[in-house]
């Protein structure tokens, strides 16, 4: 895939899965009330950064761990109504 092909394919899925709602993990995450649904995706975040320290001092499930907290992160920028393209806009400032 490309560059930045997957994460905008990520992303489109947690848009429609935010603004029409399905039985699943991630649509019901941001479904909740306001405050709630923040917090838990704020939850998992804090959570998902943790596994990465430990696989990374364990030498073990980085990659699979990295993706989870990548993932959690990827869902608050969603839920939050960022774009996409101001993720990548902001790592293209960040290169010059």
């Amino acid at each position: 895939m490309g560059n930045d092909k997957i994460i905008r394919e990520v992303y489109g899925v947690l848009e429609s899965r935010r603004d029409n709602p399905i039985d699943s993990y991630t649509s019901n995450i941001m479904q909740d009330s306001d405050k709630k649904a923040e917090d838990k995706i704020l939850e998992k975040i804090a959570e998902e950064a943790g596994e990465v320290l430990i696989a990374s001092k364990n030498d073990e499930n980085l990659v699979y761990e990295s993706v989870d907290l990548i993932f959690h992160t990827l869902l608050l920028l969603v839920y939050k109504g960022i774009p996409v393209d101001e993720v990548f806009d902001e790592f293209e400032k960040r290169r010059k």
